[in-house]
């Protein structure tokens, strides 16, 4: 009992950690507003880019990373630590090598549901791309640079966040199932990818209409990351 207990308060945290509203309290500190009133209505950095500027949504999007990156490196420290103490009896098939990577899969799951469903802004908030951009990059380093690279290629190529963000998904889950992974890795990317693409549902009927707004001298600017 105490180890189920103790793991759903490490998923827990690990969703504070992505609940965390960057984009928001940067709106209400550079500007004294609730960026969910302004363009997109989202937290992500592309609104705040749009909203606040190219430095504040720089940070905002540093920030993101940072917070998918605190909720794997947690998860992991957590349960060695965890399974030290003498008082603790994991169940007989979940030894620490096979423990890790089922936490690390349930940890990146809480906390991209943690930055689109913020408990501090009544369950709203970004797309979740640049906090999953951190779980793949702390998980596994090849798998995280790989969709990175998707993202800035097609995005210096056509300016648009949110294609960028959806290949950038499906690149990783494509490297997660081709290189040698453990099977929860696979499966946290492909749920997360599957996820973050959900949320660009908006913009994918824009670019299917040829409507999604670029980055640059644009009026407008719906996707964020």
């Amino acid at each position: 009992m105490v180890f189920w207990i103790a793991s759903l308060i490490g998923l827990a945290i690990a969703y504070l950690f992505g609940s965390t509203p960057t984009g928001y309290l940067a709106g209400r500190v550079l500007k004294g507003i609730d960026i969910r009133e302004h363009g997109s209505k989202s937290t992500g950095a592309t609104n705040v880019l749009r909203t606040l500027g190219k430095w504040p949504a720089l940070v905002v999007l540093l920030v993101d990373v940072l917070k998918g990156v605190g909720a794997i490196v947690f998860a992991r420290w957590f349960y060695a630590w965890f399974y030290t103490l003498p008082s603790v009896t994991p169940p007989t098939a979940l030894d620490l090598q096979t423990c890790i990577p089922w936490a690390v899969c349930l940890a990146g799951l809480a906390a991209l549901l943690g930055h689109s469903r913020s408990i501090w802004l009544n369950f709203t908030g970004g797309k979740s791309a640049a906090t999953g951009l951190g779980v793949l990059l702390a998980m596994s380093w090849p798998v995280g640079l790989g969709a990175a690279t998707a993202f800035g290629v097609v995005l210096a190529i056509f300016r648009i966040v949110s294609l960028s963000s959806i290949l950038a998904a499906l690149t990783a889950i494509a490297l997660v199932c081709g290189l040698e992974q453990p099977l929860p890795y696979r499966l946290l990317v492909i749920a997360g990818g599957i996820y973050v693409i959900m949320r660009h549902r908006a913009n994918i009927q824009r670019l299917l209409a040829g409507t999604e707004p670029r980055l640059g001298p644009q009026p407008r600017m719906e996707s964020q990351i």
